[in-house]
């Protein structure tokens, strides 16, 4: 086979993965919003907003163009759509590349043709290694949502490729070509995600290898320290100083030359580009090759990032989502920084109890009427050399976090002085690195795309033989990790996301590695460098603490590319073997060859897509539509996080779903800019009224407030916000900042009693109830408040009940006493001048016509109960943060209480209806959700109404379940049993034997008992007495 009908054949099967790749992809995207990130990057993209730092404008801009061509309703499946294409040109560069590399090791003949055997041998290595990256778990999850992962991997793919081109042309003219597009890319790359930067040390020892025939050790070791330095010259000098220097070019024209903001960043702009054009120019003309690389690089990768001027652009429009306003390039700089997510020591630095020897206070400019004034930022602790160590690898201080490490550590450790705990050894400080670090948050994760998945439940921590872990469907091998599973809840045990892959991927893998070393090291090396910096590295620069919110394989994806370049050389490998075997004929071998190693992509793509099937998954936008339908007109609804945050932001800008409605999250409503948003009105939503001025609330000014009791008795809210902005009322931290306070415990606010029948907060015929005002108190334990708190005391200090607040759950932060006030609403509390006893258990003050209105008829059930696999994130979200049978089961008590049997007995059946038992199981006791109790409530319901057989039905599955529960929990599992859940299991099964005794069904709750005991019996071997 000569090279031109190599190349030709290449091209098709090349075609035909990309085809293949994407038609999995597209039949496989979620339809619309997923969790997380996913609802933010949709609403921003679909009207060019701006997202959370650092930024992703290039991810943007494309989303746009996909969502162009879409409804409203159907915007997020282009942007999904898009992941989806991504992801499956990923493939195709990844299939060329790995063919690429397979044609170091597999010659051609003398006069550059391919025999029939070693073309097939190319050829299945090549789609053996692109399909099974495609079918991994990892990839596969992030090409099916908008997210910029997806993305991300495809620059990552096409820059690796390019660089492989490059390496094919060097000799041939203008082959530099290649390496001026791979700094394009990488510089557009910027605007998607850091992780491409990853590449440069395996795209430096390519081009290293094709120009030199030999390198020594030391000379690989400068090129490494070569490579570390172009990383750090973008990601440290590029990324950083040229937003710096614009801003200091900002900073002469509007404070000197009194010029609007953002004139001096655009000259400063203009002249670099100027600049670097000119040096092209002259450089060409003289000659000057290699300095005119150079700047051609720079040139290119300045201008891929020069796409961060839509950030600006947009911030300055003051779009409705426009997270930390970088509307000038100053705060562009603490925007790119990520400087609300704070930072980590790395090299050298501070263990989780180091004393604070002193504070740091910085200076800022931040845009204050039409000039810049420097302001003081965050004080930063400076801990004492005693308590600083190296590589720390224990650093978190949160109370979760450190609980954690002290296990690691046991009674090991220095005692420092002034520190509350003991200081690790630098033997412990690695143990915590190599177990939970290494093992648990990358080397698990790794298992799970190439060895097999238990299940996709949060592996919190490593020891946990129920969630998370890799299992390989060996019997021995899983049994002697994690026990005994093959009976127990079918989420746990049985989940669709049980991926077996025998560890053939793996295995594969492993031989194509060691093949590749053995053939080709300098290649070898490349693709390790590629693993490496994409992997591990990460593990080390994230330098993450334990209890992570959710799973963090994605940050990964990269690594897990390279070892499929390795599955694909395995191929060559087998290939080789066999043809010790069938001398003269090495078709068969590399037919043979192929069609053996084929069976790793199909095992994982059949193993994997019943689980990465989100086609039919709704649920996301389904409960922001809820969320919003809670709320009255023009109100305000306080939510806490992301996963129920995210996807309102999607709902009111993309299918404008209620974006009369005001969301305030309370995570962001410390931070400066989004306090600035509040006052202003975004969409169809009042702007909220707030008297605390700018200069109170700037970034790094009051994120503490301390309380004072300055005054005996009740103040209004209005004296407090007054007396806080006060000068003469500051109080001074530890670093010497002063900051406001609160003079009182306890804060009136004003009632307009009017107003609240006017606008609905309050029914007519709760007329009666409604008090002159609502106190606040603030608990004596707090003595130092938010600035999250403060605005919300600003703003009840400015509300005259003319529209109604609503909070999302009672989980988040309320330390101002508002529960007290909080009508219970399906799925938020409303807050009503009705004093009630609202708590996380207890409903308190509550509408039962208005609940059952609610849940009958505006709530949407449709996502809930569709067919489609209900992985763990919406598991927990609706057993756990929006509990949704707690819900019905708490709407069915108040119409019980209010003598509306029938209508309680209507919303239980509505409860099983909606959230069914194959989607959402009854014992969800391992997620420690409200779940269980709530399911034990609905029983009660049901029997308190006499619905005996709906009753008895619900208990009896419900114990089925929570006996396999005890089948599992009871076991000795990885030397451990789980009497915590145990006991859990054993207090609700006997709850609802109780429930059935008190209600004279002796003989349902007598034969449920007997099963319990049985099942008890068979693990402990011996009979049981009940008591």
């Amino acid at each position: 086979m000569d090279n031109k009908k190599f190349t030709f054949v290449n091209r098709i099967i090349a075609a035909v993965i990309l085809a293949a790749s994407s038609l999995v992809y597209l039949l496989t995207i979620e339809p619309t919003a997923s969790f997380w990130d996913c609802g933010e990057f949709i609403a921003s993209s679909y009207k060019l907003e701006v997202g959370h730092p650092p930024g992703n404008p290039v991810f943007q801009l494309f989303a746009r163009f996909f969502s162009m061509f879409a409804s409203p309703e159907n915007a997020a499946m282009a942007v999904n759509a898009m992941s989806a294409l991504c992801s499956a040109f990923t493939i195709f560069f990844l299939y060329l590349s790995i063919v690429h590399i397979a044609r170091r090791i597999v010659r051609p003949a003398a006069d550059g043709t391919y025999s029939v055997a070693s073309a097939i041998a190319v050829f299945g290595a090549g789609a053996v290694g692109a399909m099974a990256y495609c079918f991994s778990d990892t990839f596969w999850f992030s090409a099916v949502e908008a997210e910029v992962y997806a993305m991300s991997s495809l620059f990552t793919a096409m820059v690796f490729w390019a660089m492989l081109k490059w390496y094919e042309q060097a000799d041939t003219p203008y082959s530099s070509r290649w390496i001026v597009l791979i700094c394009f890319l990488m510089g557009l790359s910027i605007g998607v995600h850091l992780l491409n930067l990853l590449t440069i040390p395996a795209l430096v020892f390519l081009y290293i290898y094709r120009k030199r025939d030999r390198i020594t050790f030391w000379q690989g070791v400068k090129y490494l320290v070569v490579s570390a330095v172009l990383v750090a010259v973008i990601l440290y000098g590029i990324v950083p100083l040229l937003p710096k220097l614009a801003a200091y070019f900002d900073l002469l024209f509007v404070n000197v030359f009194s010029l609007p903001f953002n004139t001096g960043a655009i000259f400063f702009m203009v002249v670099l580009l100027a600049l670097c054009f000119w040096g092209l120019f002259r450089t060409f003309r003289q000659g000057k090759a290699v300095v005119n690389l150079v700047l051609m690089c720079f040139t290119t990768i300045t201008i891929g990032f020069s796409l961060f001027s839509i950030v600006i652009i947009r911030s300055s429009a003051n779009t409705p989502t426009n997270e930390y306003q970088p509307d000038n390039p100053f705060t562009l700089i603490r925007y790119l920084a990520r400087e609300q997510y704070g930072s980590q020591p790395l090299i050298y630095g501070q263990y989780f109890g180091a004393p604070v020897g002193d504070y740091k206070v910085d200076r800022y400019y931040t845009p204050l009427g039409d000039k810049y004034i420097k302001t003081d930022a965050p004080a930063e602790p400076q801990y004492v050399s005693e308590g600083k160590m190296l590589f720390p690898r224990m650093w978190s201080w949160e109370d979760r976090h450190v609980n954690v490490y002290l296990a690691y550590m046991g009674d090991r450790g220095k005692t420092i002085p002034g520190a509350k705990y003991k200081k690790p050894t630098f033997t412990d400080n690695l143990g915590f690195f190599f177990d939970y670090q290494m093992n648990w948050m990358y080397w698990r994760y790794f298992m799970w795309n190439f060895a097999g998945r238990q299940n996709d439940l949060h592996g919190q921590l490593p020891g946990d033989p129920y969630s998370g872990n890799w299992e390989s469907g060996i019997g021995f091998i899983d049994k002697a990790r994690l026990g005994d599973q093959s009976e127990g809840p079918a989420y746990i045990v049985d989940s669709k996301a049980k991926n077996h892959y025998y560890m053939l991927p793996l295995l594969l893998g492993i031989v194509g590695l060691l093949y590749q070393f053995y053939k080709d090291r300098r290649g070898c090396w490349v693709t390790f460098l590629l693993f490496f910096m994409t992997g591990i590295a990460i593990v080390l620069y994230l330098n993450q603490p334990p209890l992570q919110v959710r799973e963090r394989d994605y940050a990964y994806a990269g690594s897990f590319y390279a070892f499929s370049i390795w599955i694909g050389l395995g191929v060559l490998a087998l290939y080789s073997l066999f043809n010790r075997w069938v001398k003269h004929r090495r078709e068969i071998s590399a037919v043979a060859a192929v069609a053996l190693s084929s069976s790793v992509p199909v095992i994982m793509g059949c193993e994997n897509w019943d689980d990465h099937d989100r086609s039919n998954r709704r649920t996301a936008v389904e409960m922001a539509a809820n969320l919003l339908e809670s709320v009255g007109p023009d109100g305000i609804l306080i939510t806490h996080g992301d996963n129920d945050t995210f996807p309102l932001w999607y709902a009111q800008e993309v299918e404008e779903i209620r974006n009369d409605v005001r969301i305030v999250n309370t995570s962001l409503l410390g931070t400066d800019w989004y306090i600035d948003q509040m006052r202003s009105k975004i969409n169809n939503s009042s702007a909220i009224k707030l008297t605390t001025p700018r200069k109170e609330y700037l970034y790094g000014t009051n994120d503490a407030v301390y309380v004072e009791d300055l005054v005996d008795g009740p103040v209004s809210a209005t004296d407090v916000i007054r007396m806080f902005n006060h000068p003469d009322l500051k109080v001074d931290l530890t670093s010497g900042k002063p900051i406001g306070c609160i003079i009182s415990r306890e804060i009136i606010v004003p009632v307009n009693k009017e107003n609240c029948l006017k606008y609905g907060i309050v029914d007519e015929k709760y007329a009666d109830l409604i008090e002159d005002s609502i106190v606040l108190k603030i608990p004596s334990n707090e003595n130092i408040l938010t600035k999250q708190d403060l605005i919300i005391i600003d703003l009840l200090s400015n509300y005259n009940w003319d529209r109604p607040i609503h909070v999302l759950n009672l989980s988040g932060d309320l330390k101002l006493g508002l529960r007290s006030y909080l009508e219970y609403n399906g799925f938020t509390h409303k807050l009503v001048p009705i004093k009630s006893n609202t708590s996380y258990y207890e409903d308190g003050f509550a509408d039962p016509d208005n609940l059952y209105h609610l849940v009958m008829d505006v709530y949407k059930w449709d996502a809930l109960k569709a067919d489609y696999f209900v992985d763990y994130m919406n598991l927990s979200t609706f057993s756990g943060m929006l509990p949704q049978r707690q819900m019905f089961a708490k709407v069915a008590n108040e119409l019980i209480e209010a003598g509306q049997d029938e209508r309680a007995e209507e919303v239980l059946d509505k409860a099983m209806e909606s959230v069914p038992v194959s989607n959402y199981p009854l014992d969800l006791i391992y997620l420690e959700t409200i779940n269980d109790l709530s399911v034990v409530d609905m029983i009660a319901a049901y029997l308190k109404i006499g619905a005996y057989e709906k009753g008895e039905k619900l208990a009896n599955d419900f114990c089925l379940e929570m006996l396999e529960s005890v089948k599992l929990f009871g076991k000795n599992i990885a030397g451990r049993t789980s009497m915590e859940n145990m006991e859990t299991v054993r207090s609700y099964y006997f709850s609802v034997l109780d429930l059935l005794y008190t209600a004279g069904r002796d003989e349902a709750a007598t034969r449920l008992e007997d099963e319990f005991k049985a099942v008890l019996e068979s693990l402990i071997g011996s009979p049981l007495a009940m008591s």
